[in-house]
């Protein structure tokens, strides 16, 4: 058949005569250029749906249930040497058309028995590099090392409940069952759904939640009836820098086990996730996100973000599709580890989730233009709060946090609770033009908001 991309498809090739000899001004090398048509060997069967087959003019051995017995060939007069070499490259082509086609191991192995009941020897010396057994060069990359390393620790989450099922991407802390994952994966679960973790290893357990964290979209899960489970190594993502490279493993829609790389391209993104239902929540999640471009997409929700040690530095939990759709276009947010180990801790002490707190209203300050964002603004300072003591003020605008660029109210509240209630930190701050730094001991909320969450 011709392939209607095949620039020479309009162009047959002819064979080249005396004339077209160098010296003759025709053709300019000294092999003719491989031909998109066959040999002429006498009529052709038109065929369609097939792939394209070479004819030959020497004798080719036969392999399979209804090939006839193999016989030495016919001795003949030698051809001339260009016909020789050119049919000899025709052999090969149709011998690698048979293999890449789907022949098994067998059938090498008959050509190969047939040489050698024939008297010949298998192996040609060439002198060249073809002498030399086939090796590979490709060594072990540092994201094969991650995948192998973190892999038999990262699980799929199948959930059911309230109407409603899914899957997800949880990471195994303890070898008796203990998984981090996000909350909004195993909510639907919360009144007396259904949680299935499907291991690495190919088996599955059920699974109960531990506690869960909707400000924050972590939770802690158990899987019942297992021992000895490979767990998974916490990184600092303290440490974290923009442009380091990074590897998200999970569940994208249902592929388990998946695998995407790419860098960090931000840090402490403002993210505010919704559910898609346009009712407004008694609890905001809010979290000061590692920003990504590694492929994240739905399922790979709870699934580790890992650097280059094999250490997890995030949990995958939300993306940005530009308003495409559901799939990846390279905004992909993680919840840092130290946030979420802040928060898995509480959870897995049986404690209510406190989380840290300024004590202070804020919104969104823009510059004279009032379109630029500088900042946020300190509405109002609530009586005997953390802000009140370290002297914030209503008016002032917050711009800076431990150095860290505050460019909103909400990127103010996200970055705050990335911390620990009693951390101590420093914001850079705008008042009547001048500006300041605030030491500031950070206060709790004393699990209002896990509370308000029920």
């Amino acid at each position: 058949m011709t392939d209607p991309r095949d620039p020479y498809a309009d162009r047959p090739y002819v064979p080249p005569t005396e004339t077209d000899s160098p010296r003759a001004g025709g053709w300019p090398f000294s092999e003719p250029r491989a031909q998109a048509s066959p040999i002429d060997t006498g009529p052709q069967v038109a065929s369609s749906d097939h792939e394209p087959t070479v004819t030959v003019t020497e004798p080719t051995i036969s392999f399979g249930a209804d090939a006839p017995p193999y016989e030495s060939p016919v001795a003949t007069t030698p051809e001339p040497p260009r016909r020789k070499r050119r049919a000899g490259r025709l052999v090969a082509a149709a011998t690698g058309i048979v293999l890449l086609s789907g022949a098994s191991a067998a059938g090498g192995a008959a050509i190969y028995a047939a040489l050698e009941d024939d008297g010949r020897s298998p192996a040609v010396t060439t002198g060249t590099a073809l002498d030399r057994p086939a090796t590979s060069s490709q060594g072990t990359s540092d994201i094969t090392a991650v995948a192998e390393a973190v892999l038999p620790a990262t699980v799929m989450i199948n959930v059911a409940g309230r109407g409603a099922s899914g899957t997800g991407t949880g990471i195994v802390i303890s070898e008796d069952g203990d998984i981090l994952t996000n909350n909004h994966v195993v909510e639907a679960a919360a009144d007396g759904g259904t949680i299935t973790v499907a291991f690495n290893d190919g088996t599955n357990a059920p699974a109960e939640i531990v506690g869960r964290d909707v400000a924050t979209d972590v939770a802690v899960i158990k899987a019942r009836g297992v021992e000895g489970l490979p767990t998974a190594t916490l990184g600092d993502s303290a440490a974290v820098k923009v442009g380091q490279t990074v590897v998200a493993i999970g569940s994208p829609f249902g592929l388990e086990s998946t695998v995407t790389e790419g860098i960090v391209s931000a840090l402490n993104r403002p993210v505010s996730p919704g559910d898609g239902s346009g009712v407004q929540q008694r609890t905001t999640t809010t979290f000061p996100a590692i920003q990504t471009d590694a492929a994240i997409n739905p399922g790979n929700s709870g699934g580790p973000l890992v650097n280059l040690e094999g250490h997890v530095i995030g949990i995958n939990s939300a993306i940005n599709t530009g308003g495409s759709g559901s799939g990846s276009v390279g905004l992909g947010f993680a919840i840092p580890i130290n946030l979420v180990n802040n928060v898995a801790t509480q959870i897995l002490a049986g404690k209510v989730v406190e989380h840290a707190q300024i004590g202070v209203t804020v919104r969104g300050a823009t510059a004279d233009d009032r379109i630029t964002a500088i900042g946020a603004e300190i509405a109002e300072v609530n009586a005997g709060s953390a802000g009140e003591k370290a002297g914030l003020r209503a008016g002032d605008v917050v711009t800076k946090v431990d150095g860290n660029p505050i460019s909103s109210n909400e990127a103010l509240v996200a970055t705050v609770r990335g911390y620990k209630p009693g951390d101590t930190i420093t914001l850079t701050v705008l008042r009547d033009g001048e500006s300041l730094e605030i030491d500031v001991r950070l206060g709790s909320d004393n699990g209002a908001l896990a509370r308000a969450q029920e």
